[in-house]
């Protein structure tokens, strides 16, 4: 990605059916494709965060991220570059039982990691790893030269800002005592 960096988007919209639709049209429409996608609740009442990580250019980003925040049902958009934000994913490997039981080096390597074994049965080990994107693709690397991963996944970036408050919190005060005062 020459030229490009990871930009992550915080998207804050109401719970509102068709707004990621609306949301991924724009970088369809840009052609950026999209690394990563989380959808959850956010901390207020009725207001979904969306969580999207793309390669791009910085004039790019802020092109999209106006575009999206003019979207009617979308409250607030802003794009960080990582510095500014807390960032973890979470790894999910599946390896062989035979294999990790053959060789004690797996489950060093694992505890290495700081990864946990969550499940254990005849078959295959589930072991989950939290953390940044390169920690969670080391161990797979790790894992994958031993031979034993029978299935990995990895969820998307989960993020919150390096602020002492989260911003939509801020922006909504602020747009309700406007509207108080009839701003």
């Amino acid at each position: 990605m020459e030229g490009k960096t990871l930009y992550t988007l915080l998207v804050y919209s109401e719970n509102i059916a068709g707004v990621l639709n609306q949301i991924t049209a724009v970088f369809t429409r840009r052609q950026v494709n999209i690394e990563s996608l989380n959808v959850s609740a956010s901390s207020i009442d009725g207001i979904h965060k969306y969580t999207i990580t793309a390669w791009s250019d910085e004039d790019q980003i802020t092109k999209i991220t106006r575009q999206i925040e003019k979207k009617i049902d979308v409250v607030m958009a802003k794009f960080y570059r990582d510095e500014d934000l807390y960032i973890r994913e979470t790894g999910l490997y599946k390896l062989s039982t035979p294999d990790v039981m053959a060789n004690p080096e797996i489950s060093r390597t694992v505890r290495r990691h700081d990864a946990f074994i969550t499940e254990v049965n005849p078959t295959y080990v589930i072991v989950m790893k939290s953390g940044r994107t390169e920690e969670i693709m080391s161990l797979y690397h790790v894992l994958d030269d031993f031979g034993c991963i029978l299935q990995y996944t990895r969820s998307g970036r989960i993020a919150v800002t390096r602020s002492p408050q989260e911003e939509v919190s801020m922006f909504l005060c602020e747009r309700e005592s406007g509207e108080q005062t009839g701003v």
